[in-house]
């Protein structure tokens, strides 16, 4: 399914930027990345009301807590916000949004939170995400129950479908496993480009 592969490029792509720019200081390579990511999410923002919900409380989530920071950041937000102004954005629900951004915010507060790093449990809690996750599933599991109880539907909130929560773990699966491999690929992709400039040269000369 499309949906499920642009949420997966999309959280691979944002953590290539992130450890592009902040472990290996590639500008270069992060601002590709950036700018993938920004697309992907935007493309998903207007194509589902859900993603739309999800990705703009991440956006809202993470200003709030200072944690665009870099012209990696900026310039995946300003793609991002750009393709929902020219495309058009989804009808959310207000309430749905406001939750999710409250959580997102919290993880990343959480993230660098210095008391939760002294805590192991706490600690895995924030950085893994799962204030969001808690969140996104709730709303999942309230929206399945909508299909079987439509009196269930409230004003303002607005309910996922249970394959977003599937998506959005692909997402951070994405996200997860690029951290844990970036700097392996990375180091093995910079050896063989520098094998190939020494076997060019050779050639050359």
């Amino acid at each position: 399914m499309l949906e499920i592969l642009l949420y997966s490029l999309s959280g691979l792509f944002m953590k290539v930027s992130d450890d592009a720019h902040d472990q290996k200081h590639n500008t270069i390579l992060g601002i590709v990345a950036a700018v993938i990511c920004g697309v992907t999410i935007g493309y998903l923002a207007v194509t589902s009301a859900d993603a739309a919900c999800i990705f703009l409380a991440i956006l809202i989530g993470t200003v709030a807590a200072w944690k665009v920071d870099c012209l990696n950041h900026i310039l995946s937000l300003l793609i991002f916000v750009g393709i929902i102004i020219v495309l058009g954005f989804p009808t959310i629900g207000i309430v749905t949004l406001a939750v999710c951004a409250v959580a997102a915010f919290l993880d990343e507060i959480g993230n660098d939170s210095k008391w939760a790093a002294e805590q192991r449990y706490v600690k895995e809690f924030f950085q893994y995400r799962f204030a969001l996750k808690i969140v996104i599933l709730i709303f999942a599991v309230l929206g399945m129950l909508t299909t079987i109880y439509p009196e269930l539907q409230i004003a303002g909130i607005q309910f996922f479908t249970p394959l977003t929560f599937v998506y959005f773990l692909a997402f951070e699966l994405s996200y997860e496993l690029v951290g844990l491999k970036f700097n392996a690929i990375y180091d093995r992709a910079e050896s063989l480009l520098g094998v190939i400039r020494g076997v060019d040269r050779s050639a050359n000369d």
